[in-house]
């Protein structure tokens, strides 16, 4: 009989060589676990398989020292700030830049992905945070409020607050809907390092250099509980998944804790120094640290360290499993998270569909293009990782299975060696490429073609029409020859109709276009308005969305009513239109309707004034009715759905 084989609960996976010169900031992949990004004083971004030595792909183009770098959720787009303040957004997919970001006036300290949206916030050593549309190359909001640097930011699981930690020993919490600070949290004597969101509750967590961890209640504004005596800085915490606890990457040691009340559930040694970030993957939390130009990674066991339960008194031996406790009945829950059914997608790159949006690319953008590449030093890799999620998979997805432990005794691997055993074979399948496949999967015979709810902008075909309405019949052997006179008869067919169609819309926008030329804007909407013509409405539209300073608050009122019907319409270019005039429409006007609704009445009488209110009044209204159509979209997926949640985030004043 085999000796059993006694596995560690904490181990060393591997250490690399990561850049040619220093590491000065690196991140793990939140959604697998497995994805590593290194930001070195090279001026590179190199990204990193978790247990494999070489190099998947190098990303060029800072030309100073990267100090943050930071992965998207899907793990589809990563952003890296540099010491000269300027910002690069790479597609990984693509392999190629998405975006240069410029405003800093100092090095980038911290950088978040926000989770839903096509959004980037980046605190910096100028004290200031911006919050950035990757999509349109600008920054939506800068938010001030700290003395000092700002060393962390974490957007809020349903995307509305921020949270930032600075090193004038504060956490600050920022309504990203009104653009300014929500809250302030005082307590910590040193400078803040790290700020963690609860996954599912109104509660965050700060870890600070003065040794304390401190959960702040995010409904009543205050401090819940501290965790005093760490064995050094804070630099990194992370919630468990399904929120039990908190994990700690202490000075050679992982720390679990609770908050109400405080305590430490266990202790396990790992000897990785200064641990830098965590992750969580298949119930084993990942630590990578750096030293120099070194990056190592560490596993531990999570099914062997206590969660709940009672107080650890002693660090835990690795030779001693741990019996897994229930939860602490009547554990206090504060207010879930109201999260949007599916994520956004990523957004696109430079090309936009919408007429609107559509611009050729600028001498900035080629030079970017220039300047910036994507190295993929390892092929296979990079395939393996990147490129599947290109194609539709036709079989279930593989799930990455747990890295294997080691074996405490030498002795016991090596009599283990001569034996197979089915434990000691788990791989990573990332460092598998021939893992079995899956069976097949027995596909149902395809659904009969019908008209797509909502029509794409861009198609190869018309929607509704069938080209062999346009061509002649195919010719049976009991037909006769098909003479010239059917054909063109054929060919025709509906030809008339279109021309009708067109010529009755070139009518009207000529009609527009007379009204234009007068420098009425008003009277232009609303003669475009009584024509009845959602197509000339979507026309005119698309020119007014091209210069913001067109738009006056009387616009607003007759063009909002257009505006809910065009979200409503069945094609893309129309949604796309209505959504781009909604958003112009409440970051220009939304501040000064509510500001002046909630100002106090005058005394005597302003003829102007009231008919301000009164326009005001109207455009509140429209915009609450429209408000409940757009939260009932932003649960959609792609293009829209991103879109949508956009403008509820905007729209969340009126609520």
């Amino acid at each position: 009989m085999a000796t059993p084989v006694v596995t560690k609960t904490a181990w060393k996976l591997q250490e690399i060589v990561a850049h040619a010169s220093n590491v000065s900031s690196l991140v793990l992949g939140k959604a697998s676990g497995r994805l590593l990004a290194t930001g070195g004083d090279d001026c590179r971004v190199n990204l990193w398989s978790i247990n494999k030595p070489n190099c998947i792909m190098s990303l060029t183009g800072h030309t100073s020292p990267v100090e943050s770098v930071r992965l998207n959720t899907p793990e589809e787009l990563i952003v890296a700030g540099s010491q000269s303040g300027s910002i690069r957004v790479w597609d990984l997919e693509a392999a190629k830049i998405l975006r240069t970001l410029m405003g800093h006036k100092a090095n980038i300290c911290s950088l978040d992905f926000h989770p839903y949206g096509e959004f980037v916030a980046s605190g910096s050593q100028d004290t200031n945070i911006k919050l950035w549309d990757i999509r349109r190359k600008g920054c939506v909001f800068r938010y001030r409020g700290h003395s000092q640097a700002v060393r962390c930011l974490r957007f809020s699981p349903d995307g509305k607050w921020l949270a930032s930690a600075a090193d004038d020993h504060t956490v600050k919490l920022w309504d990203l809907t009104a653009g300014k600070m929500m809250s302030e949290f005082p307590g910590h004597t040193g400078p803040v390092n790290v700020v963690e969101f609860h996954p599912n509750e109104y509660l965050l967590a700060s870890g600070s250099s003065d040794r304390t961890i401190r959960f702040w209640d995010l409904e009543k504004f205050q401090v819940v509980s501290c965790i005093e005596g760490e064995p050094g800085p804070v630099r990194s915490v992370l919630f468990n998944p399904d929120g039990c606890c908190l994990y700690s990457g202490c000075q050679d040691s992982l720390r679990v804790y609770g908050w109400e009340p405080e305590r430490c559930f266990d202790v396990v040694l790992v000897s990785w120094g200064k641990v830098a970030d965590l992750a969580i993957c298949n119930d084993q939390l990942i630590g990578v640290a750096f030293s120099q130009s070194n990056v190592s990674s560490y596993v531990v066991d999570l099914t062997r360290v206590t969660r709940t339960g009672t107080v650890a008194q002693d660090p835990v031996q690795d030779s001693q499993p741990l019996a897994q406790q229930p939860p602490t009945p009547g554990a206090p829950l504060r207010r879930i998270y109201e999260r949007p059914s599916t994520t956004c997608s990523k957004p696109q790159r430079v090309k936009q569909n919408s007429e609107s949006e559509r611009r050729s690319p600028s001498s900035e953008d080629d030079r970017d293009e220039r300047e910036s590449r994507a190295e993929i030093q390892n092929t296979e890799d990079y395939n393996e990782i990147f490129q599947p999620k290109n194609s539709i998979s036709r079989t279930p997805p593989r799930r990455s299975e747990p890295f294997p432990a080691p074996p405490e005794d030498e002795m016991a691997t090596a009599k283990e060696a001569a034996k197979p055993s089915p434990a000691m074979d788990v791989q990573c399948p990332m460092s598998n490429p021939e893992a079995p496949s899956w069976p097949p999967v027995v596909t149902s015979p395809p659904a009969p073609k019908v008209e797509p709810a909502i029509i794409p902008a861009t198609r190869n075909e018309p929607i509704g029409l069938k080209a062999s309405d346009f061509l002649p019949a195919v010719k049976l052997p009991q037909q006769a020859e098909l003479v010239d006179e059917d054909a063109m008869s054929q060919i025709r067919k509906g030809h008339d109709t279109m021309c009708v169609v067109l010529t009755s819309r070139h009518k009207n926008l000529d009609t527009v276009r007379a009204v234009w030329t007068t420098g009425d804007i008003k009277t232009s909407v609303d003669s475009a308005v009584a024509i009845n013509d959602l197509s000339v409405v979507v026309d005119l539209l698309n020119i007014v969305n091209q210069k913001a300073s067109l738009w006056k608050l009387d616009l607003c009122t007759a063009v909002l009513p257009q505006i809910e019907k065009l979200l409503q319409s069945k094609y893309e270019s129309y949604v796309q239109t209505g959504c781009t005039s909604l958003k112009l429409i409440l970051q220009r006007f939304l501040p000064l309707i509510t500001d002046i609704l909630a100002a106090p009445p005058s005394v005597g009488v302003d003829i102007t004034r009231e008919e301000r209110l009164h326009k005001c009044r109207l455009c509140y209204k429209q915009l609450k009715s429209i408000s409940g159509l757009v939260r009932s979209k932003s649960g959609l997926s792609g293009r829209h759905g991103s879109a949508f949640r956009e403008l509820h985030l905007l729209m969340a004043s009126l609520d």
